[in-house]
């Protein structure tokens, strides 16, 4: 394995076990086990294909199908369990976007630089 496989590695494991990265699987799997969210994520997802596919055939899909689409992600999005979900997935976007703006800056500053680090 290359060193830069290697720092890549090491980060991903320290992302994972981020307070952030750990509430994010906490509710992600709270998430899966409701039932109740299950069903209606999976009802929203069997819609939005369906709607996708009319789209798609050049037809505008139904009010009723629309109406039905909208109620859905409403009643979704009003799950207490699916409010937790999307923080926590919001709080973890923060830690990567961080990370990714740390690795940037690091490249520029590498970049600057003479020394070549063997591979």
């Amino acid at each position: 394995m290359s060193k830069i496989q290697e720092m890549a590695m090491d980060l991903g494991q320290a992302l994972g076990r981020t307070d952030e990265y750990q509430a994010l699987r906490r509710a992600a799997q709270s998430a899966d086990e409701d039932r109740e969210l299950t069903e209606l994520r999976n009802e929203l997802q069997n819609l939005e294909a369906e709607l996708m596919a009319t789209l798609r055939g050049g037809h505008e899909p139904s009010e009723e199908d629309k109406d039905r689409y909208e109620e859905l992600a409403r009643q979704l999005q009003a799950k207490p369990m699916y409010q937790r979900l999307v923080a926590a997935q919001t709080n973890f976007d923060k830690v990567l976007q961080i990370a990714n703006e740390t690795i940037s800056q690091g490249i520029e500053q590498g970049s600057k630089g003479r020394i070549i680090l063997p591979s």
